[in-house]
């Protein structure tokens, strides 16, 4: 049987296969009527296809991804979707919602155009899948010819700013709309990356698992999900558990708060490894070029532990990162080089360090390591435990 992200995204004729039975379906078929009615009242036309992606719900396994760590989410019966045509001729993309505080937007039918992340949208995730598929397509060899017009309407219910991955479900069910209206299907690991990937031309500097969990998602198993090369293993989750997922009604604008949130954690985390990795021997021009993430680092952290007796990599972590916040000056006096160089003068990065006062070095590298141990412990003992009620019956 092929793994899960071999396969391509499968296609239905009918919403039996998605929804199940029962109520969840029968509120299934009203959202599809509701959005195939909203779609002829806004284009005066039918959609060629409907496409759809689901939230998340992250189990273990926080603000670890984009080091490269394992993280162990699962996703959630809201989702993403859209419904979509091609208008051959047309130069215009025309994306509309079922909910009527999102106005439509419009935008050129040019791949190559710049998003405008100073006048946030709700349309910008719909072109980031955009802009991505073109620039995959074409490295691909795949020629879609001249660009053409697209209509578009959403039905999201995913809470937007919940923590739930509105954006990603959002993402992922255009890349895959806008892949299937121009007649491709990826492999899923393909598209895990690519959303990942072009997610980012909306200012984040995502990690990969709201899309991987999103695009991979099997019903009734959480997902152990690895990077490089994303990959998903299915967990299964002792029968009887239940979830409950609280929100809060506060939203966290992820894409607007960037500069001092989410991007403000993957720099500190960068800057924390070329640091640990200089205080391990490393030449400072070799760190700089060499290390990315904290997973790079993990080798020569564990060396250091290793020789006191441990395997901890935090040790390293408590001997060369001091616990106080760092300034700029301090980290350019330890690497030998201007912040803005050393994050090759990437404008999301810069954005941070303009925003930012200091550093929380220790912090960030601490969490890392242990919140990666922990995610394979959680998995660990969840098939330690189910292995012990197979025994028993």
């Amino acid at each position: 049987m092929a793994k899960q992200e071999e396969v391509s995204v499968p296609i239905f004729s009918s919403l039996d296969p998605v929804y199940g039975e029962g109520s969840q379906l029968d509120e299934a078929k009203t959202r599809f009527d509701v959005l195939k009615s909203k779609f002829n009242q806004v284009f005066d036309a039918a959609p060629q296809l409907f496409a759809r992606s689901p939230g998340r719900v992250n189990l273990i396994g926080e603000h670890i991804d984009y080091e490269g760590y394992s993280v162990l989410p699962m996703a959630i019966r809201q989702d993403t979707i859209i419904a979509i045509r091609k208008r051959e001729g047309q130069n215009q993309l025309r994306i509309a919602n079922v909910n009527e505080k999102y106005t439509m937007c419009t935008y050129p039918a040019d791949p190559d155009q710049e998003i405008d992340l100073q006048n946030h949208k709700w349309g910008h995730y719909f072109i980031c899948a955009y802009k991505g598929f073109h620039e995959y397509a074409k490295s691909k060899g795949i020629n879609l010819g001249s660009p053409v017009g697209l209509d578009v309407v959403v039905d999201g219910i995913v809470p937007t700013g919940s923590g739930l991955s509105s954006s990603a479900a959002f993402v992922c069910s255009s890349m895959i709309a806008i892949m299937s209206v121009f007649g491709e299907n990826f492999e899923k690991k393909e598209l895990a990356q690519l959303t990942c990937e072009c997610e980012r031309h909306i200012g984040t500097q995502s990690g990969g698992m709201d899309q991987a969990i999103s695009i991979m998602a099997k019903t009734g198993f959480a997902e152990l999900i690895d990077f490089n090369p994303v990959r998903a293993t299915d967990v299964k989750l002792p029968d009887g558990g239940s979830f409950v997922i609280a929100h809060s009604l506060a939203e966290s604008q992820k894409a607007v708060t960037a500069a001092t949130n989410y991007n403000n954690r993957v720099v500190e985390c960068r800057l924390a490894s070329i640091i640990l990795g200089i205080k391990l021997g490393m030449e400072p021009k070799e760190a700089i070029s060499k290390v990315k993430t904290l997973s790079d680092m993990e080798g020569l952290c564990v060396s250091f532990a290793g020789d006191r007796g441990s395997s901890d990599p935090v040790l390293a972590v408590k001997e060369y990162l001091k616990e106080e916040p760092y300034t700029a000056e301090e980290i350019e006096k330890i690497v030998e080089e201007k912040l803005p160089s050393i994050l090759n003068n990437d404008p999301t990065s810069l954005a941070v360090l303009n925003a930012a006062t200091h550093f929380k070095l220790h912090q960030r590298a601490a969490h890392v390591y242990s919140e990666a141990r922990r995610v394979h412990g959680f998995k660990d003992t969840v098939y330690s435990n189910l292995r012990s009620e197979h025994s028993s019956l």
